[in-house]
């Protein structure tokens, strides 16, 4: 028996096959298993082309063959156009013929209810057995315009697709389509079109994975509607960091996720939005809020130059539009710097009265009289140290189309860094000029920031790969033996402690003469806490007193914190009180991690203290992380200014901070298959360095639920 060819060669001859057989195809040309046909013939496919259907001889002039058994040779793709009944009969001829790809368009799957997926399952253990790698099933099927393979009924097919640098891959057929005919309005290009449907085995992250190594693709774009397998998209978001190939990402329900139960602040505030936020973040992909968004980014992307800072120099005809891009500019991240003398003086040189040297420079109207004032004018904003990326915006001069497109035309000769148009109201012909030329243009300056907001934070992503030597923290030996459910505070205090934690020191009690001994033991002012399974947030109970220092003080406090525990907890297990030093610092931190089950272990940091739900000043990683994303998760923080020092108090030091974040993410690593929930809240940060004061610490050996 010969051996199957590797999966990634199957999925390679899937996307560019050199021989397509249609089964169930139509010799109505107009119906969905006649349109892929028609495309193929039409557009000028290549290889050859197998219609399969008993009713017909042939169709459109090409032999019809009656059964997938009857086909002259085992074809590298099988577009499978039949009812959903009989899909896995289908499946089953193909893996018998040694055709090892195709795409489903039948529906009457998973989409359809509960016998719908059990159909789904038949379907894709059927698949497995035949040795068939399946695209699908109800799904659009693809376009690889490069190769003029046109396997779909979608009816983007319809118009003119000419081959062009992006990739797109949609879990969404109709809403796909539409973010494709915005493409093609654009004049941008899509080299690849795929819809990936039900995702019974292939899904969005492989088929992308295969079509940016194509080194005509330069810009990925996707759509997505759910994820299931975090580390594959991270995966890809890597492979096309390596590649220098950007990754844009549209997903749908923000904010339908909702608010999980968990037994800690981290996993209460780690909704699946957030974190699929953080770990794009983390991984060097952008977001795009929606279709406009994307297609500004992609446009930005096609042009040929990259950004090397976030320093943007506006020029436009209008002092308002400028102010308005400025602001916009400066909530969003990027900086509008000063100019340096000599380009003032440059521009002063050139420059109207009533016109503006500083940035934004303000050319006037006067430039339709004199277009050098424009020219020289950008020229000189673009060579300013200062400015990374620059934008020119205008509106209307209908009657001077030709003249505008001439200048933008030397302007490209004459500079190296991007600059961006913002043409608002532009005539068409304008607009296809200049892309022709590789220009960028948008129709509204705030969308051209925007895009050049992402091409700044692109070229920023892996500029700083700061390391920590902190080693890489192990699960411990005898873990195992540790049970599932909230740890005592010891044990968690000592594991933690052993990877390099700054815990503060505790010790459990349960009678007054132990308490004070541990007091005396500990030779300082201590808090006081109950200690018990069932009670996680001790303060919600009265179960911490604080800043205990005398004989008396701490007596009393261990027989009131086991009052208050019997009257509002009298089902909890008491196991005693914890007895621990009081720790100093001037901002109090949350950490935590959370086992996600779409991407893993999540690192949290952020402002902390009893209202950190309320406040939720917080933000993620994906573990493990270096030091470049600690710092990174530090910067993105409402209150970061906290850290800096404020109302005479000190600056605290990050960087300490960020080593027990990278500790932590390490350790969290080596702990998924154990730890479900971590919260360390607060953590007090001072001159002194990080002391942690509170820990809940939640094992589950079993898998996280979406």
């Amino acid at each position: 028996m010969s051996q199957l060819p590797e999966r990634s060669q199957i999925v390679q001859r899937l996307l560019s096959p050199r021989s397509i057989a249609i089964v169930g195809a139509s010799s109505d040309l107009n119906k969905v298993n006649g349109r892929p046909l028609k495309h193929l013939l039409d557009k000028g496919f290549a290889g050859r082309i197998f219609p399969v259907n008993p009713k017909y001889g042939e169709i459109a002039g090409l032999a019809c063959y009656p059964s997938v058994a009857d086909l002259p040779q085992a074809a590298d793709l099988a577009i499978v156009a039949v009812p959903a009944r009989d899909v896995p009969k289908s499946i089953e001829e193909l893996g018998r013929k040694g055709i090892r790809a195709a795409v489903i368009f039948s529906s009457g799957f998973g989409e359809m209810g509960e016998a719908g997926k059990a159909r789904e399952s038949e379907l894709a253990i059927t698949a497995r057995e035949a040795g068939v790698v399946l695209l699908g099933p109800n799904c659009l099927g693809f376009i690889n315009a490069f190769e003029n393979v046109y396997a779909t009924f979608s009816q983007y097919a319809d118009g003119a697709v000419g081959a062009g640098p992006i990739a797109f891959v949609t879990q969404s057929g109709a809403f796909g389509t539409a973010i494709a005919a915005l493409v093609r309005q654009r004049g941008l290009g899509l080299g690849y079109f795929i819809n990936t449907g039900n995702q019974i085995d292939l899904d969005f992250s492989e088929l992308m994975m295969t079509v940016v190594e194509d080194p005509r693709i330069k810009v990925a774009a996707g759509y997505l509607e759910g994820l299931t397998d975090g580390a594959s998209l991270v995966r890809l978001a890597q492979r096309c960091r390596e590649l220098g190939k950007p990754l844009i990402l549209t997903k749908v329900g923000r904010t339908s996720s909702g608010v999980r139960a968990a037994a800690s602040h981290t996993g209460a505030l780690a909704v699946a939005d957030t974190v699929f936020d953080a770990v794009l973040r983390q991984y060097g992909v952008l977001r795009a809020r929606n279709e406009e968004q994307m297609l500004d980014m992609l446009e930005v992307f096609c042009q040929a130059r990259s950004a090397t800072g976030n320093g943007i120099g506006i020029a436009t005809q209008s002092g308002g539009a400028g102010v308005m891009m400025a602001d916009r500019a400066e909530e969003i991240g990027l900086t509008v710097p000063e100019l340096q003398t000599a380009t003032k003086s440059r521009l002063l040189a050139i420059m109207p009265s009533f016109g503006s040297a500083s940035n934004p420079v303000d050319v006037t109207g006067q430039f339709v009289a004199k277009p050098e004032l424009l020219t020289e004018s950008v020229v000189a904003l673009l060579d300013d140290p200062n400015v990374d990326i620059g934008i020119v915006w205008l509106q209307l001069m209908t009657d001077h189309v030709d003249k505008l497109v001439a200048i933008f035309s030397e302007l490209q000769a004459r500079t190296t860094k991007p600059f961006l148009v913002c043409w608002v109201a532009a005539p068409k012909e304008a607009v296809v000029a200049l892309r022709k030329q590789g220009i960028a243009v948008f129709g509204a300056g705030e969308r051209a920031v925007e895009a050049a907001a992402a091409l700044a934070k692109y070229s920023a992503w892996g500029k700083d790969d700061t390391l920590l030597d902190e080693g890489q923290p192990t699960t411990p030996a005898d873990l195992v033996s540790l049970p599932d459910g909230a740890q005592d505070t010891v044990s968690a205090t000592t594991m933690l402690k052993a990877i390099g934690m700054p815990m503060a020191d505790v010790v459990l009690v349960d009678s007054e003469d132990a308490t004070v001994a541990a007091w005396r033991d500990l030779g300082n002012p201590v808090a006081l806490k109950i200690e018990s399974p069932d009670i996680l947030h001790k303060t919600e109970v009265g179960g911490v007193l604080l800043n205990l220092n005398d004989e008396g003080a701490v007596r009393d406090g261990f027989r009131t914190l086991m009052t208050r525990a019997a009257h509002t907890a009298p089902d909890a297990r008491i196991a005693g009180v914890i007895v621990q030093e009081m720790s100093r610092g001037h901002v109090e931190l949350v950490v935590g991690v959370q086992r996600d089950p779409v991407f893993g272990m999540i690192v949290m940091v952020g402002i902390g203290g009893v209202f950190v739900e309320v406040l939720k000043d917080v933000t993620f990683r994906r573990a493990p992380f270096a030091a470049n994303d600690a710092f990174a998760m530090l910067d993105e923080l409402r209150m970061a200014s906290l850290l800096d020092g404020v109302r005479g108090k000190p600056a605290v030091d990050r960087r300490q901070i960020a080593e027990m974040l990278v500790r932590l993410s390490q350790w969290a690593a080596a702990m998924e298959p154990v730890l479900a929930e971590l919260d360390l809240n607060p953590v007090l940060v001072g001159e002194e360095g990080c002391s942690i004061v509170d820990c809940v610490m939640i094992f589950s050996r079993k898998p996280a639920k979406s």
